[in-house]
């Protein structure tokens, strides 16, 4: 069963699902996992009022669907002995889109669906290492780091204070307070949200350092002190004074692989990314007898051993275990029923909106939607053909349905001006000039284009409430003829 929910729709649409199960529960019983919500989770009463109480005509209006689909899907999702809920960034990159989480937890702690064999919650991950490097404490929240086994390990102390959300790093980009800037890998200044405002921002840094296996834009935002420094990609040979080495990465459901380059370096004077930042590590700070930079270059499997001594729980013999087939598993708690929440269990959390959208489009605006293709990985695009959507050619595109081009006074093949329709305080006007009409199946008052060529009608300001996610599925637009 395949619905359109409108941009931003999918807290109603959840909403629904739950004030269907609800409904089902009191009809007949036996819908809902009562053992396990009385045992393992917290606030279900408050939360189900709230269900309860939220009216289908304002769940319709918000969600876009119909009271009938959503019951459909609601007595499917009932019936059903085990559910996977499975989500990408059309939940998360709102500026509720923390609410839209909590709504898809709630539904699926409802039946019992979290710690339980072939059930569970699982976002789609694109890199391999976005995960896993939250695993080892690559974090701006200090209380997700053993700080305090850091400092015992390596004799310094750590910082404590709150660190960088990619948008607070932009922020002082813009401002000034940030004075340098070190970049592993990646295209960011691509990927961040109101390029027009940020690009010229770049020149004011004390020090630019990009770190990449090639070339992108990034690399061409220059200031007074820029430094490109290309590295070895993960498939080429990475030969130490040791021999060869290995490196690992973790998978969206919790593994651990190792992976072995092969290939020829592209060229015998490229660094691996452990040398270069161990080499400027060893450059910039003073020597400390516990901070070996040069033994950690020579064999990395003595990183691995530190990763094991700092998380012994999850990653013991992780130098014995690294190639084991299908990678080996780190754990869970959520798995094991085990809640690492300041009430020991799992929370409802009851919606305050129905819509994850900041603004509303007003009339004549329309919600745009950032969109990658197939043919696409991040900011990296290797095609033109979409075949996911039936469309090829230049990305120059905004995506409408053809009712909304008919009120618009819109045509197949038109020119157009996207305008941002948020105000704020940096004043000015975000817009993508020369972008073609082109007819496609999307709800009403909704608009579709790429991503990254329209991330600058998206403000900074912009994003999550919670997780400062940039909002780029549902920013308020013009079209301009």
């Amino acid at each position: 069963l395949y619905l359109q929910v409108k941009p931003g729709g999918d807290i109603a649409a959840l909403s629904g699902m739950c004030k269907c199960l609800l409904a089902l529960e009191n009809e007949r019983g036996g819908v809902l996992d009562r053992a396990f919500i009385d045992a393992h989770t917290d606030g279900f009463e408050d939360f189900a009022r709230t269900i309860e109480e939220t009216s289908w005509h304002d769940i319709e209006a918000a969600s876009g669907l119909t009271r009938g689909d959503l019951e459909e899907v609601a007595r499917m999702y009932a019936g059903a002995k085990r559910t996977i809920g499975i989500y990408g960034m059309g939940l998360t990159q709102h500026v509720h889109g923390f609410q839209n989480l909590a709504l898809l937890t709630a539904l699926l702690l409802m039946k019992g669906n979290i710690g339980r064999e072939g059930a569970g919650i699982s976002p789609v991950r694109g890199h391999s290492n976005v995960q896993g490097q939250r695993t080892v404490g690559i974090s701006e929240k200090p209380k997700l780091v053993p700080l305090d086994k850091l400092a015992e390990q390596f004799g310094f102390e750590p910082p404590r204070e709150e660190g960088h959300t990619t948008v607070t790093a932009v922020e002082g980009v813009l401002d000034g307070s940030v004075k340098g800037f070190v970049s592993l890998g990646g295209n960011f200044a691509r990927a961040i949200p109101d390029q027009g405002r940020t690009d010229p921002a770049w020149a004011g840094l004390d020090l630019n350092v990009q770190i990449a296996t090639k070339l992108n834009r990034s690399h061409l935002l220059v200031g007074s002190s820029t430094w490109l420094l290309p590295c070895l990609v993960r498939s080429e040979e990475d030969r130490q004074s040791s021999g060869p080495q290995a490196v690992t990465m973790e998978d969206s459901l919790s593994h651990i692989h190792g992976s072995v380059g092969k290939r020829t370096p592209a060229s015998e004077f490229l660094l691996s990314e452990v040398a270069i930042v161990a080499g400027m590590a060893e450059a910039a700070l003073e020597p400390n007898p516990k901070v070996r930079w040069k033994d950690w270059t020579a064999d990395y499997s003595r990183i691995r051993d530190l990763i094991a001594e700092t998380y012994p729980d999850e990653f013991h013999d992780f130098n014995a275990r690294m190639f084991t087939p299908g990678g080996f598993y780190r754990g869970n708690a959520a798995r094991e029923r085990e809640w690492e929440t300041d009430s020991g269990k799992a929370n409802f959390v009851a919606p305050t909106t129905l819509t994850a959208l900041g603004q509303a489009p007003g009339s004549g605006e329309f919600t745009l939607v950032t969109l990658r293709s197939n043919d696409q990985f991040n900011t990296t695009v290797y095609g033109f053909s979409d075949r996911l959507r039936g469309l090829s050619g230049p990305r120059d595109i905004v995506m409408i349905n053809p009712e909304d081009m008919r009120r618009a006074e819109l045509v197949e093949g038109q020119r157009v001006t996207l305008e941002c329709a948020v105000g704020d305080a940096s004043g000015g006007t975000r817009s993508v000039p020369g972008m073609r009409i082109v007819p496609y199946d999307l709800p009403d008052g909704c608009i579709g284009a790429y991503y990254p060529e329209t991330n600058a009608l998206v403000p900074l300001d912009y994003h999550d409430v919670e997780s400062k996610t940039p909002a780029y599925k549902g920013t308020p637009v013009r079209i301009v003829a």
